[in-house]
């Protein structure tokens, strides 16, 4: 083992931040434990802990691969970034049951074993991620039988009646949450939330040492420990509330907020993670990966936002081409040179819903010989195969790793970039539109880091390959019509419908595509994108603020509609009649698709985004 400096303090916080379950840390807790955090380096080869070591604590995969196989030297698992071992040791006694050994030159962080304690102790959602003997995820994965002890951050901060408004917004705000529980004497006797200080404050321009008391909602709702999950949800359904404090023999224990929730689904969504992540195969991840659709309905039901909906509906198609990489591998052998597996569409984008099908890629190191070649075609068949078994379809137009065109080495790989940018026919705008979603998967991603780079450098370079994509994007308009309607589907099986993927969401993903070539961003995600573009001034700020907003309506339109088909016991799909929306609903919703057309008309004509 070498210690080693990797990654700068702000790098570990982001690694974390995309690995389950420190995503659901807030901020400061976040970045205290990401302190913790040694980082070490081992030599592809090099034995990380041996059976019976006495281990230092976590071991989480930043880059590489590491082997781990059982007390009878049978492997276990083949694990790579983003993927923890050596808990089943420290959860018992602090002695390895495994073997693990680095597989690749790997990037390792290890959080010391009393940290890691400390994480359990503290964190509810780490015993129920971390604790694979069940017993502190018994009743916690079904959110009707979760009791609210599982679910509630404890230690709510508080203020007393007299605390001053201006002084209760300062608490908030720096400790970046949206309510204080009033107390007195020890008792909750109220509350005060951002809506009140906005509503009551705000809105009637009242002092700001205008005591809490005076806005307060006073002897709010509130449940026991003893109360179940649906107690809470019901409760805040019921009321339209975000925050219910908990509260034993008139003291407060602790407060159930919609984030809490959040965090609770985000915990369902890791268990179908955790199960298509250790399936012997694809047949045993189909009826995991078919409770998506219902996983995607209680996220919605809950009030998350889109974009963390579809984050973590992603996941679980990243784990399960993880997986079936690695079942590929054990069948066929290791692979004769280094490659790399990436997604593109909307799962490179991290956008899939309950609608998705399959669109992916192989990049090969240059050193692959043409014997090699067929190792590689069984590999892309068998995951593609095992992708379409668990209900990701193979793509209509063939963009998959089993195409021979789509899976060739890097120098290849930059032969196609670089003719798509010097050479934009439609063909090319349309290919290039595709890839430049790129996202790593499974592999080795250093054969993706520098062709990325150099390609949105070239291609920002080119302004006439920038226009032409410009004009590619705007082929995809929002379906608006006459007198303030909708232009819906003429005929066919969705006559008088919205396509929201096609007209709806399509388009921003197209803008915000064109703004990262322009400034050369590095997000994928299209939210990501278009935030990074304003901040980049790519777009006004009343610019971003507007297309923002129209995105958020139109994605979460897609969305709200899914999860209605799927209560009602059908297949989510992306069609969709106005008439199923309220007025109000239909009128957000056209509105968001006129900001869309603006800025697609500022974009044709050639002028700075306003």
């Amino acid at each position: 083992m070498t210690e080693a400096a990797g990654l700068s303090e702000d790098g570990v916080l982001a690694f974390l931040r995309s690995v389950h379950p420190y995503d659901s840390l807030d901020d400061a807790m976040l970045a205290d434990l990401a302190r913790r955090f040694e980082q070490h380096t081992y030599a592809a080869g090099q034995q990380i802990y041996a059976l019976n070591d006495a281990l230092p604590g976590l071991y989480l995969i930043n880059a590489g691969e590491v082997e781990v196989r059982d007390a009878n030297d049978a492997p276990v698992s083949l694990l790579g970034p983003r993927n923890s071992f050596g808990e089943r040791g420290l959860m018992r006694d602090g002695i390895a049951v495994t073997t693990a050994k680095a597989v690749r030159d790997s990037h390792i962080l290890l959080l010391p074993r009393g940290d890691f304690d400390a994480f359990l102790r503290h964190h509810a959602v780490a015993r129920r991620f971390f604790d694979r003997s069940g017993r502190s995820r018994r009743d916690s994965d079904d959110l009707g039988t979760s009791r609210v002890s599982t679910l509630m951050a404890g230690e709510p901060v508080t203020c007393t009646p007299d605390t001053s408004v201006r002084e209760a917004a300062g608490q908030m705000a720096e400790r970046r949450i949206s309510s204080l529980c009033v107390v007195e004497n020890g008792r909750l006797v109220g509350i005060l939330t951002v809506r009140d200080l906005t509503n009551k404050v705000l809105a009637r321009d009242l002092p700001s040492d205008t005591p809490v008391r005076d806005v307060m909602t006073a002897d709010p709702l509130h449940l026991s420990p003893r109360a179940i999950g649906s107690d809470v949800l019901h409760a805040m359904q019921e009321r339209g509330i975000g925050h219910v404090p908990i509260v034993e023999d008139g003291k407060l224990r602790g407060i159930v907020t919609q984030t809490d929730l959040m965090r609770f689904q985000a915990l369902s969504s890791a268990t179908l993670v955790r199960e298509v992540a250790t399936a012997g195969s694809a047949a045993e991840m189909v009826p995991v990966t078919a409770r998506i659709p219902q996983l995607l309905a209680q996220l919605v039901s809950l009030g998350h936002r889109h974009e963390t909906i579809t984050r973590l509906i992603t996941d679980i198609a990243d784990a399960a081409t993880r997986r079936l990489l690695s079942l590929a591998e054990q069948e066929l052998g290791p692979p004769p040179v280094r490659y790399l597996w990436l997604a593109c569409g909307s799962q490179g984008r991290q956008e899939q819903t309950g609608v998705s099908d399959q669109d992916n890629c192989l990049m090969l190191d240059d050193r692959v010989r043409e014997e090699d070649l067929a190792y590689f075609d069984q590999l892309a068949r068998f995951v593609s195969d095992g992708l379409h078994m668990i209900g990701y379809v193979y793509c209509p137009g063939e963009m998959m790793a089993t195409t021979p065109r789509w899976r060739q080495p890097v120098k290849v790989w930059r032969s196609y970039f670089r003719d798509w940018i010097d050479t934009p026919n439609p063909e090319a705008q349309m290919l290039a539109s595709v890839m430049f979603d790129l996202r790593p998967i499974g592999g080795d991603v250093t054969l993706f880091e520098g062709l990325h780079e150099e390609t949105l450098q070239r291609a920002r370079q080119n302004s006439i390959f920038v226009a032409h994509m410009a004009s590619n994007a705007l082929k995809h308009t929002p379906p608006l019509g006459l007198l303030r309607g909708f232009a819906t589907i003429r005929s066919g099986e969705h006559k008088r419908q919205l396509d929201l993927k096609l007209s709806g969401v399509v388009p921003v993903v197209d803008l915000a595509r064109i703004y990262a070539l322009k400034g050369r961003l590095k997000p994928v995600n299209t939210r990501a994108r278009l935030e990074a573009a304003a901040e980049a001034g790519l777009i006004s700020q009343s610019g971003g603020d507007d297309l923002l907003a129209a995105y958020d309506t139109i994605a979460e339109t897609r969305l709200r509609h899914q999860a209605r088909r799927v209560e009602q016991g059908e297949k989510p799909n992306n069609y969709m009649s106005p008439e199923d929306l309220p007025h109000l609903e239909r009128s957000h919703l056209r509105d968001a698709f006129v900001v869309v057309k603006g800025l697609q008309s500022t974009l044709g004509h050639g002028r700075s985004v306003g």
